[in-house]
């Protein structure tokens, strides 16, 4: 899937939401649709003509089966294929199909001359527009195009007729009918708002997770987020027995690159080698920035010659920043290894840095290793 800007990426949950809902909560009306029109059937089976019954019962079942294998076909489905754009389209297919069938099968029974037998049937149809507020409430437009394709024929029918009576049943129908729209026009706004407000608080706390964690200038770890992470790197290095490598590097000459050059230009300095050392690292790697212009990196299950091409590459990516033609970018780094279940992550960050100032003191821009497996730094 693309990259969802964060409006683009809300709305998509909030639609995935409405899916899941409609799908959990509709489950029952699949069964209890047919349930209805069969219970209505068995009550009027003497007053309606048993022919159109068993025509009406027989589609009904048919367009009921099509909705259940749907259902199924979703339950099955991979958690990532359960898409709005792959499944609102088919359950709208089978909900109108379904609707439309009870709808005009309900027409199709109904007794031209028994009073009683046509408010029997109009009892059933209000009471299935109701279930449909709660089957589809999600889903403004579907609960309102089932309820009139359950409603209309019958209601438009009774509208048509020479009695009073019959017209004053449709009426009241209508009438309830709009209260039911209302309802649900108020139904399906306050949860969509529900599941924005929802989806817009994890974000929220997703985005102050990550900024807790993260240094602002650099884009790394900060001090804190790298030692958790590194522990538990360097955990599960010595839970497997593998080696591991930490490096320590720091900014040549950054305090006189801070004086003559600007405390700007430094941070532009400090940002550029968040960047290099963002592109050497692979997945598992942890880097951090530890305070001011020195900066550690812990390279799990990595072999001695694995880390030390990583801290030269490192080091001439650096190498090649320049603030201005007066002051070039350059730095010293360190490189403590060890056999994870042999070090601690202390031990090494120390030898690490001590390696750094090593660097340092032979001439800057350099690596200096230190391997525990054969020294101690």
């Amino acid at each position: 899937m693309t990259e969802l800007n964060p409006g683009d990426e809300i709305a998509h949950c909030v639609r995935t939401d409405r899916l899941h809902q409609l799908f959990v909560q509709s489950a029952p009306a699949v069964l209890g649709s047919f349930l209805a029109a069969a219970m209505l059937c068995w009550l009027g089976w003497e007053r309606f003509d048993q022919q159109k019954v068993a025509v009406w019962m027989t589609v009904l079942s048919l367009s009921t089966a099509l909705r259940t294998a749907m259902f199924i076909a979703y339950l099955r489905a991979p958690a990532s294929q359960r898409t709005a754009e792959r499944w609102e389209w088919r359950y709208w297919a089978t909900l109108a199909l379904s609707a439309a069938v009870w709808g005009l099968g309900a027409l199709a029974v109904m007794p031209a001359d028994d009073l009683l037998g046509q408010a029997l049937i109009m009892l059933f149809a209000v009471g299935m527009s109701v279930s449909a507020v709660s089957c589809y409430s999600s889903y403004r437009n579907m609960t309102l195009v089932s309820i009139a394709l359950v409603l209309l024929p019958c209601t438009g029918w009774l509208l048509l007729q020479p009695s009073a009576l019959q017209q004053g049943i449709a009426l009241a129908v209508l009438v309830f009918a709009s209260f039911v729209v209302n309802a649900t026009n108020s139904l399906s706004s306050a949860l969509v708002t529900a599941w924005r407000l929802r989806h817009e608080m994890e974000r929220a706390h997703r985005l102050a997770i990550v900024a807790s964690c993260t240094d602002e200038l650099t884009g790394l770890n900060n001090r804190r987020a790298f030692f958790d992470c590194a522990l538990a790197q360097h955990a599960l290095c010595q839970e497997a027995q593998t080696y591991v490598a930490v490096l320590m590097l720091d900014v040549d000459h950054f305090k006189q690159i801070n004086d003559t050059a600007g405390h700007a230009t430094g941070d532009q300095v400090l940002q550029r080698i968040g960047a290099a050392i963002s592109a050497s690292l692979r997945a598992d790697d942890i880097a951090g920035r530890l305070g001011g212009e020195e900066f550690a990196i812990l390279l799990p299950d990595t072999p001695l010659a694995t880390a030390s091409e990583i801290a030269e590459r490192l080091r001439t990516l650096i190498a090649k920043l320049s603030v201005n033609s007066e002051h070039a970018v350059t730095a010293s780094i360190g490189l403590a290894f060890a056999k994870a279940p042999a070090s601690e992550l202390d031990t090494l960050l120390s030898s690490a840095d001590k390696a750094m100032y090593r660097s340092k003191a032979s001439g800057r821009n350099r690596v200096t290793v230190v391997d525990h497996r054969h020294a101690t730094a």
